[in-house]
């Protein structure tokens, strides 16, 4: 088993699977409200995630309440999969649909999409790395290898940074900056694949 592309699938769909929650939430406090069309927003009225617009989401259900409960339910699953089950075979395309269903029904934008990238690399937690093994020299890996922790770290720093960074910057301080969403949103992206791609190097020095 690729430990690293394990610890990374783990730990990023995890997060990915709390923001879905914290997004159904925000929706089922709605209540029994009507959205106005496919584009909502699962914090309309909140001080707190108005830094980031109020969290838009994209649902198909016609009622925020029961919105917000399904997408709470299926994020849960979701959790439970990638803490579970996503080491098995075809894992990473259950993965995958959950995230999809999760982006359909109120789970916001990137978190589901986020977790179908870190699908890619569930796919890879008992894979040979074939390509890894052969083409990228020992040393470049074992550069990559000695990198991944700090991409690892830097990868949960930047998602704190996003939920619930920006909220606590603007709600106690005021500092409500579009550069700053992109700069962290920018770190976030990075970050992830970095985590990945480092990931599989480390795994790739293993002896199978």
């Amino acid at each position: 088993m690729n430990k690293a592309t394990k610890v990374f699938t783990m730990t990023f769909g995890a997060l990915m699977a709390l923001a879905g929650i914290e997004h159904g939430i925000g929706e089922a406090l709605q209540g029994n409200a009507t959205p106005s069309g496919l584009m909502v927003l699962s914090w309309p009225n909140s001080p707190f995630f108005s830094a980031v617009g109020g969290e838009p989401a994209i649902t198909f259900i016609p009622n925020m309440l029961v919105s917000g409960l399904l997408t709470i339910v299926i994020s849960l699953a979701l959790l439970a999969w990638i803490l579970f089950f996503v080491q098995r075979k075809h894992g990473s395309l259950v993965m995958v649909l959950i995230s999809l269903v999760l982006l359909l029904v109120g789970g916001g934008v990137f978190p589901p999409v986020l977790s179908m990238v870190v699908a890619i690399a569930a796919k890879r937690i008992n894979a040979p790395l074939t390509w890894w093994r052969t083409h990228p020299s020992v040393h470049g890996r074992n550069v990559m290898a000695k990198l991944w922790p700090w991409f690892y770290g830097g990868g949960i720093l930047s998602f704190l940074a996003m939920l619930p960074g920006l909220g606590i910057l603007s709600y106690f301080f005021g500092i409500n900056s579009t550069v700053l969403i992109l700069v962290v949103l920018c770190c976030m992206l990075i970050f992830l694949s970095q985590t990945m791609i480092t990931g599989f190097a480390r795994d790739s020095l293993t002896k199978i």
